[in-house]
């Protein structure tokens, strides 16, 4: 609580004052120092300004995806005309703020940071809290300097806004402005509120108590209301203040008892049992509603994520529109996907399904058209719409599709409907450079006419540099790759992709990281990340970070200023997962020669201005080119980036669990997957002979529901019965999902007309839902990752929507993954590729549901086979430099990711056509799926080799970074990072013999590569005669 003597008061800045005075210069001053920070040249200073910049200003912008999908809707023009009316309060030194609001944290920007990440969230309701306070603690120390009052105050009231609850909000303010003696602003709210809604309870009331007190509001016959100038309210009186005070509380969107609908978790009872005694009133209200305010509502529910409500409300607006607004009525299908609402042994799935294509290709038909001359010049001037160069002509689309590009993602489309997905993503991609032309006022501005930039114009601008570095320098200067997106926090690319940063050679590319987001809530990177700051490690390791969140909206001014720092290749780390965050139109206007989309989005962008996709020859082969519109950029090892192997709190597994003591709880590290059984005390449900029975084997999906369907669920249905006594683990994601997915397996149970092709479930079978098992999200994502290892034997991946991000949780944890094989989608192959570079092909059912029934029935009941999976698996988490695994190389990678872009530089400064670009390592190995050396429970054999003038028989190698030593006489191969000068170690192991590990330590000595066998063998047991006889040979 703040001191008694801590006084702070709010007095009104009104239409009629101005911006001057301290504040505003010490803003000013802000503003200046943000400038010249973000043009600071030197690694060194960039970062010291940085950081005195993330203290002196916390600016954000704030937009859900609901105003985007929005923008020209009325409640994005309500928004703009209510910011610019309703004046901020700014907070002076002279009322006492603990008795009127409970302050948590006596701390603004603390408090603003928190209203900021729940607003995020989408939680309006807890946000306004921590905003309010923010705006009451703006005065207080230094925050006057730290952030601006109009940083919190705009985004409290849209906290309001978003809740349809803006006249609560005004009547709030003004009950708090008269708690405080400011009768002036308590007046001009109270105004505002009655003549917004003249009917408002507590608005009336307050109008009564405030005239009861002397400081009347009379009517003057026109709007109902006048602010007459009183002597001030008489809140001394105990009575009145607690009249007042209870008005302020009946309109605080934070008070729980105001908060009508509440998620209270899933049910068996149904679906209605989440909203408690308010279902009948809550659809009632919209029966009076048009199709297009009920999905406005229902935007809102989604946003705040009470899924259920808003999947009811989207599907009323699509029924009441007579399925016209076809867009409420897809939403309405991506919400039931999420929710497992499959309908009737999952035949609503089916028909959700054929909406999805019926309406897509009806979309398609209607808005996309091939022009086959159309210049630049009226490209530019129409603005909108041209996607994409065709082999007959432009594509042109005049809206975009109904359906989401991101919601696309999990939709099981067959062959024929597959490039429905391109097609959504290409009427997205279409509407980006219109979002660019958005003005704060929802109308629509024209380009200024230098933009979108001509690639044709940046190619004279970098040549001409090129030419004068090589003539002054007589090298190449680095190539400028800038990172943008908003996700620079703890996302889930970061986690996978923030140690790529450390291994960048400054010599090849010069890294530039533009971040439109805001960074993780302190508390947050305390409590729940334990310290582990992903954003600050980037911030310390790239030659520049630009912080550029007040350009999030400004995507013109975003394209300048990256254009001002001559990027010459721009990398997308957002593609369309962060609708309503990500910068939109950015990349319409061109702000770089090369652009390219990485990682996050894993489908074709549909634009033309995306050159090249990130993806390897598993993922994206040359026959499936059709769906995307980019050119590949294949990278060797799989596409993905993943720094688990590098990352000191990520633990390796290991092949021996730790004993779990008997009679001892959970705790993460310790025990089997089956002595844990997913948290569960009766996890079989059943019990033989009075003894609870042991659990065989434990399958797990930890993917959001979203990425599952019917068809993958009866696989996994299959997979347990015919596997005795063997569970599946689920992550309830959403919670709200479970009561529909157990219902779907006890009506497959009982049925006999449900046929997954290679068998029928039901007819007296048993109800699976005993052996199926749910826990909860874990926050802190090493915990998360080491769940895995340890409730987990294998993983049953999803289809045709892979897990990504838990897929490389699962594998580092030595945790086999079964996937099926037979998908087009790039969503749909990642694990089948990282299963290749793995050497466990043979977990990849390219036969679909059938074979991936089977694979994983043969691992819970093949003892010996499943484990010689988990060894190989487990081995590869365990390589050490400098022979680590190549999934796993995050310096191998980064060599390769920055090759590939060093190849589509010189070809664009050569002024050659765009075509595929294949990385290749140096020493092509012969494939990727080689028999890696085991590390675990071996006798090494030590043998030094030094390396002089001559040749070596039965060796196949080349100097150069990536290179492979290949013993082609006994089938012993490994790779090893050869260089001239250097100390190198090399892995060699027999594909012919398991139990044979040779360790080599090797010595380059000159350029000259003759080699012969210098020395020793010690502590060894087994019978390798035959081996060092033979190994001796080719070194003679």
């Amino acid at each position: 609580m703040v001191d008694k003597t801590t006084r702070c008061a709010v007095c009104v800045k009104s239409f009629a004052c101005n911006d001057k005075g301290e504040n505003a210069n010490d803003n000013n001053e802000a503003d200046a120092f943000f400038y010249d920070a973000r043009k600071t040249t030197t690694r060194r200073q960039s970062r010291q300004n940085r950081h005195t910049l993330h203290n002196l200003k916390a600016s954000y912008i704030y937009r859900s995806p609901a105003i985007v999908l929005l923008l020209l809707s009325s409640l994005w023009l309500i928004m703009a005309s209510l910011t610019a009316q309703l004046t901020p309060l700014l907070p002076m030194a002279n009322a006492e703020i603990s008795d009127y609001i409970p302050i948590n944290i006596n701390d603004g920007p603390t408090n603003l940071e928190e209203g900021q990440r729940l607003f995020q969230l989408g939680r309006y309701a807890d946000a306004s809290a921590h905003l309010w306070r923010a705006v009451v603690l703006h005065t207080q120390g230094e925050n006057k300097n730290l952030y601006k009052v109009d940083d919190a105050f705009t985004p409290f009231l849209q906290c309001y806004l978003l809740q349809n609850k803006i006249v609560d909000g005004l009547v709030f303010i003004s009950a708090e402005s008269y708690m405080r003696g400011q009768d002036n602003m308590g007046r001009l709210y109270l105004g505002q509120a009655l003549e917004r809604d003249s009917g408002h309870a507590g608005a009336l009331e307050l109008k009564q108590i405030v005239s009861d007190a002397g400081n009347g509001i009379e009517n003057d016959g026109t709007i109902g209301i006048s602010l007459d100038q009183g002597n001030g309210l008489d809140i001394k009186n105990a009575l009145t203040f607690k009249r007042i005070k209870e008005i302020r509380d009946n309109a605080d969107a934070s008070n729980p008892k105001n908060q009508k609908i509440e998620r209270k978790g899933s049910s068996d009872d149904g679906f209605w049992s989440q909203f408690s005694e308010n279902r009948d009133k809550d659809t009632k209200d919209m029966d009076d509603k048009s199709p297009e305010d009920i999905y406005n509502t229902a935007t809102y529910y989604f946003n705040t994520k009470n899924f259920p409500f808003a999947e009811q409300l989207f599907e009323l607006s699509c029924q009441k529109s007579s399925n016209k607004l076809s867009v409420a009525c897809t939403n309405a299908v991506y919400l039931r996907t999420n929710l497992c609402d499959w309908g009737y042994q999952g035949e609503g799935f089916e028909k959700d399904m054929k909406i999805i294509k019926e309406v897509t290709r009806a979309e398609m038909n209607m808005y996309r058209s091939l022009e086959s001359d159309v210049s630049d010049e009226v490209k530019r001037l129409s603005g909108i719409g041209y996607s994409h160069n065709d082999e007959d002509g432009v594509i042109h689309w005049q809206r975009s599709v109904s359906v989401h590009p991101h919601m696309m993602l999990g939709y099981p489309l067959d062959n024929e409907n597959v490039i429905l997905k391109r097609y959504a993503a290409e009427s997205m991609a279409s509407m980006d450079e219109l979002r660019a032309r958005v003005d704060d006022d929802g109308t629509i501005k024209d380009l200024p006419k230098d933009l979108p930039y001509k690639v044709e114009d940046m190619r004279d601008e970098f040549i001409k540099k090129h030419q004068e570095q090589l003539q002054k320098h007589g090298s190449s200067a680095p190539i400028k790759v800038g990172f943008v997106a908003c996700s620079f926090n703890s996302k889930a690319v970061l986690y996978l992709s923030h140690d790529m940063f450390r291994f960048f050679d400054p010599s090849v590319v010069e890294v530039h990281v533009f971040s439109t987001g805001p960074p993780d809530n302190p508390r947050f990177i305390q409590e729940v990340m334990r310290g582990v700051n992903w954003r600050q490690r980037i911030i310390d390791t790239v030659d520049y970070f630009h912080d550029v969140r007040e350009h999030q909206l400004d995507h013109i001014g975003l394209a300048r200023y990256i254009r001002e720092h001559e990027i010459q290749i721009l990398i997308e780390w957002d593609g369309y997962a962060r609708q309503g965050e990500r910068a939109a139109g950015l990349m319409a206007l061109r702000p770089a020669p090369i652009q390219i989309l990485h990682q996050e989005f894993l489908m074709t962008s549909g634009a033309q201005y995306f050159d090249y996709i990130v993806t390897d020859k598993v993922v994206s082969p040359l026959d499936l080119e059709h769906l995307y519109t980019e050119k590949f950029l294949y990278l060797p090892n799989h596409f993905f980036s993943k720094g688990h192997r590098v990352q000191k709190e990520v633990i390796p597994p290991q092949m021996d669990y730790i004993q779990k003591k008997i009679g001892s709880g959970f705790r993460i590290g310790v025990g089997t997957p089956q002595e844990n059984a997913c948290l569960s005390s009766n996890p079989l449900g059943t019990k033989n002979d009075g003894k609870e029975q042991d659990v065989s084997f434990v399958y797990c999906n930890f993917n959001k529901f979203l990425k599952n369907n019917p068809e993958t669920m009866l696989s996994w249905l299959r997979i347990l019965e015919e596997v005795p006594n063997s569970i599946l683990c689920m992550l309830e994601n959403p919670k709200e999902g479970v009561a529909n997915l157990r219902k779907f397996v006890t009506e497959v149970a009982t049925s006999a007309d449900v046929n997954n092709d290679c068998g029928t479930t039901g007819n007296g079978k048993p109800d699976l839902n005993d052996r199926i098992h749910f826990i909860p999200w874990e926050k802190n994502p090493f915990d998360h990752q080491q769940r895995s290892y340890s409730l987990c034997n294998v993983m049953l991946d999803s289809h045709p929507y892979n897990g990504h991000t838990t897929a490389q949780d699962s594998l580092y944890a030595g945790v086999p993954i079964v996937t099926r094989s037979d998908g087009n989608d790039m969503s749909s192959r990642v694990s089948t590729s990282a299963n290749v570079v793995l050497g466990l092909e043979e977990l990849n059912a390219h036969g679909g549901s059938a074979e991936y029934e089977n694979i994983a029935i043969r691992l819970g009941t093949d003892t010996s086979w499943f484990s010689s999976i988990r060894a190989r698996l487990v081995d590869s988490c365990l390589q050490k430099d400098p022979i680590m695994h190549p999934y796993w190389d995050v310096p191998r990678y980064v060599e390769n990711f920055q090759s590939g872009l060093k190849i589509a530089w010189d070809r664009f400064l050569d002024g050659k056509e765009k075509k595929h670009i294949e990385v290749v390592e140096d020493g092509k190995l012969k494939g990727t799926t080689e028999t890696f050396p085991l590390c675990h429970n071996l006798t090494p054999i030590n043998v030094a080799l030094g390396f002089y003038a001559g040749s070596l028989p039965g060796f196949n190698f080349s100097a150069g970074s990536g290179a492979r030593l290949l013993v082609e006489g006994l089938g012993l191969v490994e790779r090893t990072p050869w260089s001239n000068g250097r100390n190198s170690h090399i892995m060699v192991a027999s594909r012919t013999d398991p139990e044979l590990e040779l360790r080599l330590v090797a010595r380059v000595r000159s350029e000259s590569w003759d080699v012969q066998l210098a020395a020793l063998v010690e502590d060894f047991e087994i019978n390798v005669d035959a081996y060092l006889t033979a190994i001796s040979k080719l070194f003679v």
